[in-house]
């Protein structure tokens, strides 16, 4: 990959430090909630709100004179890069300063973690944790999930910078689909239908049996498909009325928000027409009807037990949300290998959904068939067709290949971590869950468990993982090849 174009230090500088104005304002929103718990003398989230926003300023008025019309590719991978590190290096400060981690490694993984809507924890009492570092937790999640980035490019124009570059490699999906002819006022849409999402889940949520505060950090990291809860339960701590609703947020934010789009405002019938939507809704479908008869015959539970439990289960784990209802490493062995399936899986392109994507694997298997075909019949010319358009050569060579090095380092994470001295079903399950952004796997790090045993090493490691998983394999590694930077 060749990123044409001088790279512009204080133009780098001026993007990350006008997101990290972003997220300190975004750290003043939580200061109510710290004022009403802790009185006017709080100290740690006025603190980190206040050194993230001078920072922002500082940077974002050095470098004032540094205007650019466009990124260029360069630029935009190493922004996206650089900013879940940056953030989430001032978005581990109220972790650090309220004293809820023990130390800057964990601070730096939780908030990770957040960014990266991994929701993979350290915390192992979370309801001893301050109401407002919760707040925050929730809402690095929903930042990380679409709102920061988008937001950001919403405004950039503000700085004299285009943001294509960025949104375009933020909208990671195969098949982006553009709204209007500016940037800007798609992202602005983007981020609206965000806001709209979780502002309507927040207040159905709290029509159940949570109050604003648990349906506010639940709705943030729903949407987001993060899965950081305010109780050490989950989602099993509240009634089945709220876990129906949840499953459903987690439906649409496992769909491609730019589709969702074009279906409300231009082509209703957009979604039906789209085939990874289809594929992802029967995935749902199958996989939980196939889970909840193993659970009635297999595990003995009662049929509406089995049917909440597979339903919201395999809802969870293929949107990479990783919420969780009930103990799936308690179910038979041979579940498992179901279970690990769909962590694999992914959701939609274009979504706030990790994984592979859904979209990859029907590229994947429908090349797989095609290349049979081929055999038999050498001379034909039998393309790969997506919403009945042919796939490129070039993107298929890619999708192989991003699937490869996706198994390569699931395999690769798990040798380092056995090496470590982590137990295999905990170094499968943390691996897959980080490189997938999922959070909940199996073993020690499964439902009801954290990542707060692991030593140093395996948290870089798996932060390295959630990173990959985050910006996508191809994004990250692009940055260490020579090419990159002729």
């Amino acid at each position: 990959m060749s990123a044409t174009g001088k790279t512009s230090l204080p133009v780098l500088l001026r993007v990350q430090g006008f997101l990290v104005l972003i997220e300190g304002f975004f750290m003043l929103t939580v200061l109510p909630v710290t004022y009403f718990h802790h009185g006017i003398n709080a100290f740690s989230m006025p603190f980190a709100a206040l050194i993230t926003v001078l920072t922002g300023f500082i940077l974002c008025f050095s470098t004032r004179r540094h205007k650019k019309t466009q990124l260029n590719h360069r630029e935009g991978v190493i922004t996206i890069c650089l900013s879940w590190l940056v953030l989430s290096l001032f978005g581990g400060l109220p972790f650090l300063l309220s004293k809820s981690v023990p130390n800057f490694t964990d601070a730096f993984f939780e908030a990770l973690s957040g960014f990266t809507t991994t929701g993979a924890t350290i915390l192992t009492h979370i309801e001893t944790v301050p109401k407002d570092i919760l707040l925050w937790r929730s809402m690095t999640q929903w930042m990380g999930g679409l709102a920061i980035i988008v937001f950001g490019v919403a405004l950039m124009p503000l700085l004299g910078i285009g943001g294509m570059q960025l949104f375009m490699i933020e909208m990671n999906g195969i098949n982006y689909d553009k709204l209007h002819p500016r940037t800007m006022h798609t992202a602005k849409r983007l981020w609206g239908l965000y806001i709209f999402f979780t502002l309507l889940e927040t207040l159905l949520l709290h029509f159940g049996d949570m109050d604003w505060f648990d349906a506010l950090c639940h709705s943030l990291t729903t949407i987001s498909s993060g899965g950081f809860s305010t109780r050490t339960s989950s989602l099993a701590g509240f009634s089945n009325y709220s876990q129906i609703v949840v499953m459903c947020f987690m439906i649409l934010s496992g769909c491609n928000f730019t589709l969702l789009l074009i279906a409300l405002v231009r082509r209703p019938k957009a979604l039906l027409n789209n085939e990874e939507f289809k594929n992802f809704i029967f995935s749902i479908l199958g996989f939980s009807t196939v889970l909840a008869i193993a659970l009635i015959f297999m595990v003995k539970q009662p049929i509406n037990s089995a049917l909440r439990s597979s339903f919201f289960s395999v809802t969870s784990l293929l949107t990479t949300t990783g919420f969780f209802v009930s103990d799936y490493t308690l179910w038979p062995v041979g579940l498992w290998g179901l279970l690990l399936l769909l962590m694999f899986i992914g959701a939609c392109s274009g979504s706030t959904a990790g994984g592979i994507k859904i979209i990859r694997h029907l590229i994947f298997i429908k090349n797989a068939l095609l290349e049979l075909k081929r055999i038999l019949h050498p001379s034909a010319v039998i393309p790969v067709k997506i919403n009945r358009k042919s796939v490129s050569k070039s993107v298929i060579i890619k999708t192989m290949t991003f699937v490869f090095l996706y198994f390569f380092l699931f395999i690769g994470g798990i040798v380092i971590l056995l090496s470590l001295g982590i137990d295999f079903n905990t170094s499968v399950g943390a691996s897959i869950a980080s490189l997938s952004n999922l959070g909940t796997g199996i073993g020690q790090v499964g439902p009801w468990g954290t990542y707060a045993f692991l030593p140093q090493v395996a948290k870089w490691v798996l932060m390295v993982f959630m990173l990959l998983g985050r910006v996508e394999i191809f994004t990250l590694i692009s940055i260490f090849s020579k090419s990159f930077w002729k």
